[in-house]
């Protein structure tokens, strides 16, 4: 399943680089599937039968739903959405600086 994931843009999973990632000496190989099993109260071999942008799908729902439980997840959300935008809000400029801005 592993070998078949494609990174698409919808389902891609937030992430925001912070200072303070320190996953120590383990590293967990299978935690995308622990939060999706969480998430949907699969198991493991349910997994398997799933369609690739099925597992996306609710890995990234898993995602979102385990930061939207709190406030400093929420801000990582916010965070990431953030980071991800490449146009400027027009908007907010105009009102901060002015309409003279360009």
């Amino acid at each position: 399943m592993v070998g078949k994931r494609k990174k698409l843009k919808k389902l891609k999973i937030p992430y925001y680089p912070s200072n303070e990632e320190d996953e120590g000496n383990y590293r967990t190989n299978t935690i995308e599937e622990k939060i999706i099993c969480e998430y949907t109260g699969y198991n493991f071999r349910d997994l398997e039968d799933l369609e690739v942008l099925e597992y996306w799908l609710l890995l990234r729902d898993a995602v979102v739903y385990n930061y939207m439980q709190s406030e400093e997840g929420r801000e990582y959300l916010e965070n990431c959405y953030r980071m991800e935008q490449t146009e400027p809000e027009r908007g907010k400029l105009r009102e901060k600086f002015g309409k003279e801005a360009k």
